[in-house]
């Protein structure tokens, strides 16, 4: 059935070139440079390292340090030719696949281009705007995760306003293995494009290594004159032409009794395609056009894989296909102007009533007003993730206590205070998954952890990544109130001590838990360890990366008696080298046990 659809798609596309119009059209200057081919003149090359991060959607890192952060990708090698791990280099938050395996990670999104691979993106400014001849790319731990390199048209440095911003890929490719964690610079072959640029995006994609990759520095190099173009004119059809007119479609006929077929098979066949192919098979006949635009079809919409082309007017295309939308990403989209208040609030206000999962993670198009928008429009919301907004003002948060029905909520690296998550928590009872990591402006997270204990009994996850402040008062409340807890991150707490009890008191409280994160904790001991493998037995990831205070045996015994663990990370802890990893690995086959390195 999909070859007898793809045969008739290729005939109305055919039939349409024929015809003009529409296709005509979209020979436009984007539409010419996607296509283009340079020579590039004799001329002097230009090497310049990275002058500033502009921006990225995480880092392992915190917020107020340079340890471990993508501000570290800035100017000449900190580490490189040197391998391992070491805090002066840029260091994305995930790796590998088990972080999609935890009960905190959204569902994926149907309708994901199988060639969309990006997990993470760094962007990068440079002095001078170059035409790009070649980026080299210094990683100096597990490399093999950037997946996609592109340029931008704009000048970060420029006082004037962002106009006709265009983004170009340089170089792209699938999620690598490479066979050593050693450090290497990697230069891929780049498409030449007919503008200077001297701003940088790349996309990564950690899903296949066995540890966090490391990233020391960026070249540029490019030459300043503009190459000598052979152009040739191939036009292509996105999501920015999504007109809904039925004017110039043909009707359908000769082709082999399709329109024969019930409604409900035609619809199963085209919820195979992606958003570009959807919209392009629209504006091939009158018949396609109805069962394309059908809102059955945009139950879920990611936009993010389009990011570099998403802007008011394709929403505005989409808005009436999108009435019975439930699940929406928006992640990476609208920045530079590229989206407005305007043209959100139009959409949200079409498809908001019947919306249950928004992601707009990294979209700095958001002001106080688009959450104003969200909280008025989406009365069913039940999953919000706004990690790293790091652009939003505090004082926009106090507008997300307005959704009740919240059942996840993302707020990694935002500027949420206080007062605005207490709000939150007093009116959104139904949480179940709270993501509070690195979230730098709350003073006292004992009281969000009481607040938690009382109104949010059912929470099955919560993320502190570097919080600076929990006691062992706050986590010893929290455990006794939300018994429920499966997950629970406690990385780069330092005011947490074991001498006080706290670990045990957690492990003999969640006896459901399957993640735990003390990373950086040095005070984690043998007692703690033990009480873990007493008390859970359902754990599958632990992580005591640095503690100093545990030994070969307790490990042992915790792998004994959590026969579901998986994930184990023990860097960076004295007691334990490389040759109790080996011997504990022989014994344990299935369980990852991670021991990083420096050379």
């Amino acid at each position: 059935m999909l070859t007898l659809l793809s045969m008739f798609y290729y005939i109305c596309l055919r039939r349409r070139s024929r015809s003009g119009t529409r296709g005509e059209a979209l020979t436009s200057r984007r539409a010419v440079e996607s296509g283009q081919r340079a020579v590039l003149p004799v001329s002097v090359e230009v090497e310049q390292y990275a002058k500033e991060v502009l921006d990225f959607s995480s880092h392992y890192g915190s917020e107020n340090s340079m340890s471990y952060t993508m501000w570290n990708l800035a100017g000449v090698p900190n580490v490189y030719p040197s391998s391992g791990d070491f805090t002066q280099t840029a260091v994305f938050r995930t790796y590998g696949t088990w972080w999609e395996q935890c009960a905190s990670a959204p569902l994926p999104f149907r309708r994901t281009p199988k060639g969309f691979y990006s997990k993470d993106y760094i962007e990068l400014g440079f002095e001078e705007p170059v035409y790009p001849t070649a980026v080299e790319v210094f990683e100096t731990y597990y490399p093999g995760a950037i997946v996609q390199i592109l340029a931008c048209s704009h000048n970060p440095f420029t006082q004037n306003p962002p106009t006709d911003v265009r983004w170009e890929v340089l170089w792209s490719g699938e999620p690598t293995k490479v066979l050593t964690p050693q450090a290497r610079q990697f230069s891929p072959k780049i498409k030449h494009i007919g503008f200077p640029t001297n701003l940088l995006r790349l996309e990564v994609n950690s899903s296949l290594l066995d540890y966090y990759t490391e990233l020391d520095a960026v070249i540029l190099r490019g030459v300043k004159e503009r190459p000598m173009l052979a152009l040739y004119k191939m036009p292509i059809i996105d999501i920015s032409d999504l007109s809904d007119s039925e004017e110039e479609l043909s009707d359908v006929g000769g082709n082999g009794y399709f329109d024969k077929l019930p409604y409900e098979l035609i619809q199963l066949i085209l919820s195979h395609l992606t958003l570009p192919d959807l919209c392009r098979l629209a504006q091939s006949c009158k018949l396609l056009h109805q069962h394309c635009c059908d809102p059955l079809q945009y139950t879920q919409l990611s936009l993010q894989p389009y990011w570099a082309r998403l802007s008011d007017a394709s929403l505005g295309h989409l808005q009436s296909r999108c009435t019975l939308l439930q699940r929406l990403n928006l992640s990476w989209t609208g920045n530079r102007g590229a989206l407005t208040l305007t043209g959100f609030s139009s959409f949200m206000k079409a498809c908001g009533p019947s919306l249950v999962c928004l992601e707009m993670s990294c979209c700095h198009f958001l002001n106080e007003a688009c959450l104003e928008v969200i909280s008025q429009t989406c009365p069913g919301l039940q999953e919000l993730n706004l990690s790293s907004c790091d652009r939003l003002p505090p004082q926009a948060f106090t507008h997300i206590s307005k959704l009740t029905r919240l059942r996840r909520l993302v707020l990694y690296r935002t500027k949420i205070e206080q007062t605005a998550i207490l709000s939150i928590l007093t009116f959104c009872i139904e949480l179940r998954h709270l993501n509070l990591g690195s979230c730098v402006r709350i003073e006292d997270y004992d009281v969000v952890a009481s607040m938690l204990a009382t109104r949010c009994r059912s929470l099955c996850s919560l993320d502190l990544w570097r919080c600076r402040n929990l006691t062992d008062r706050g986590l010893t409340e929290l455990v006794s109130g939300c018994r429920m807890l499966e997950e629970l991150d406690l990385g780069w707490c330092p005011t947490l001590q074991s001498s006080t009890g706290c670990f045990q008191h957690l492990a003999r409280s969640l006896p459901r838990l399957r993640k735990l994160f003390l990373t950086a904790n040095r005070t984690v001991c043998d007692s703690d360890i033990e009480e873990l493998a007493a008390s859970c037995p359902c754990l599958r990831h632990l992580d005591i990366l640095g503690t100093r205070s545990v030994s070969a045996a307790s490990l042992k015994k915790l792998l004994q008696s959590c026969p579901q663990l998986v994930l184990l990370d023990v860097s960076f802890c004295s007691q334990i080298d490389m040759r109790i990893v080996q011997e504990l690995s022989g014994l344990f086959p299935n369980v990852a046990i991670k021991k990083s390195f420096t050379q």
